[in-house]
């Protein structure tokens, strides 16, 4: 059984067990949240698609707050003027478990 749920403005396919970042939530670790924008279901070959949302939901439980992504490094440059910036971005995101999805 999966889903696919929206958090935070992103589509993420949710499995029972599996782990994924999302963007930084303010809930702390150990915290269990329920989301609600559940997309679509499947569960032994049957699929539900919802229009736009179905009445399902997804229990996530917060296993790390914040964690930091990959570094960037943004780098602006303009040809004969002597300008060149060179800085860097680093996103944090929040780990996140899924520990049950319900119809």
């Amino acid at each position: 059984m999966y889903a696919m749920v929206e958090i935070g403005g992103q589509t993420h396919k949710a499995e029972k067990g599996s782990e994924f970042l999302v963007n930084l939530m303010k809930e702390e670790k150990g915290s269990v949240v329920d989301f609600n924008n559940v997309i679509m279901l499947s569960d032994n070959g049957t699929t539900e698609i919802g229009a736009p949302y179905l009445s399902a939901s997804v229990k996530v439980e917060i296993v790390e707050p914040i964690v930091k992504g990959k570094k960037l490094t943004v780098f602006k440059y303009k040809n004969k003027t002597n300008y060149h910036v060179r800085t860097g971005h680093r996103q944090k995101y929040t780990l996140i478990k899924i520990v049950d999805i319900s119809k």
